[in-house]
């Protein structure tokens, strides 16, 4: 047996979170970042962030054996990070660099609108294949690696560095997962050809993540440069037609599992010949029920007055769905897994103490009948309906 089940490494930081007052007129809340404006706020939250701590967190929640990897700086937030990972336990894969600051976030989430995040990268522009020890990563079965568009070192030269890590991690039998972040156009991440990078990558890649405004502002920019120019939420306005050709491509470019985050719409599935992923884990996962699925589960309702954080939720969502797979869960089961966790982050604002356990979680699926169905009937309903 391996030492840990998962490694998470990539992007950390701390996430600084204002908590504005509920606003009456929805349109004043829209007004925050209006110049010459000054906004009162109830404080200030500050918490880990990035894909190392929010997933690496929720799997230690749902009792898994979890690394951390990823840099932080030895200034004052990288003071606030090393804290609160050692209280967590979860400390010690983590470096101290003083080079660079810790990354951090500073997330703007008005209640009601969909939130604005301003990112430092901070010291994990460093973050680079040195950082990683292969040696441990041999002793876990599943690397899962999280948010190339914030790691410099890792998508310059076209991630020529970020194939190269997987194609290692792989090369040693490990399980390979990866999440992303959406890339700012309007910096050097913006620059890169993201699509052939995943090109050269997916086919080392057995678990694919990604945000739906993620993968689609790089599988299908000129869509999503429609999308960002019309009114409304980019969720709602992308098709199911247009959502099963994205999973499609993206299988397609050699992602054995690609499971895509569509927020309060929920989650969608597309699966290989899962067979590949077991030659090269421990994971044993049931070749008839995984291989050659394509499956949608919908979001489970949100109860708004309970909700205190949106950041961080698709992490959740992600650590959920790869403690299931660890857990011997069919599609099925995943996905309803995964999209309890995204829901229940959202009603926490400390991860590790306030989310739900896996048994807790377990307790609510089995008493509540939420539907999953398979993807080709969600495309039918909707040309039917069209």
């Amino acid at each position: 047996m391996k030492k840990f089940n998962a490694i998470i490494a990539g992007y950390i930081c701390v996430d600084l979170v204002p908590s504005f007052k509920i606003q009456e007129d929805r349109h004043t809340q829209y007004q925050v970042l209006r110049p010459g404006r000054l906004i009162e706020i109830d404080g200030m939250e500050s918490t880990l962030g990035g894909v190392v701590a929010n997933t690496g967190l929720a799997m230690k929640k749902f009792s898994q054996q979890v690394l951390l990897n990823g840099l932080i700086g030895s200034d004052f937030i990288g003071k606030i990070a090393i804290s609160a990972l050692q209280e967590y336990g979860l400390a010690q894969g983590i470096k101290t660099v003083t080079e660079k600051g810790t990354a951090f976030g500073l997330v703007i989430s008005p209640p009601g609108v969909d939130r604005i995040f301003l990112e430092s990268p901070g010291c994990s522009e460093l973050y680079d294949i040195e950082s990683i020890d292969f040696n441990v990563v041999e002793n876990c079965q599943i690397f899962h690696f999280g948010y190339p568009p914030l790691l410099k070192q890792f998508y310059k030269q076209q991630g020529k560095h970020l194939t190269k890590l997987f194609q290692e991690v792989q090369r040693r039998k490990v399980v390979t997962s990866l999440d992303f972040s959406l890339p700012d156009s309007e910096s050097d991440s913006g620059k890169v050809n993201w699509i052939q990078v995943l090109r050269n990558t997916l086919p080392y890649t057995d678990i694919f993540m990604p945000s739906l405004e993620e993968a689609l502002k790089i599988v299908f920019p000129y869509e999503y440069t429609l999308f960002e120019a019309t009114e409304g939420d980019i969720i709602d306005l992308t098709s199911v037609e247009l959502i099963s050709e994205l999973g499609a491509t993206l299988v397609a470019l050699g992602a054995n599992v690609v499971l895509i985050k569509a927020a309060h719409r929920g989650l969608f599935l597309w699966t290989k010949d899962v067979e590949e992923i077991n030659k090269k884990g421990e994971l044993g996962l049931d070749v008839e029920e995984w291989s050659n699925q394509q499956w949608f589960c919908p979001a489970f309702p949100a109860e708004v007055e309970k909700i205190k954080n949106a950041s961080g939720a698709g992490d959740t969502a992600g650590a959920a769905f790869l403690t299931a797979l660890l857990n011997g869960h069919n599609p099925q089961e995943a996905l309803k897994y995964a999209a309890l966790a995204g829901r229940n982050n959202l009603y926490c604002k400390d991860i590790f103490s306030e989310l739900k356990d896996w048994d807790d979680m377990t307790r609510e699926i089995n008493n509540t009948n939420h539907p999953v169905q398979e993807l080709t009937e969600l495309l039918k309903a909707s040309i039917d309906k069209s």
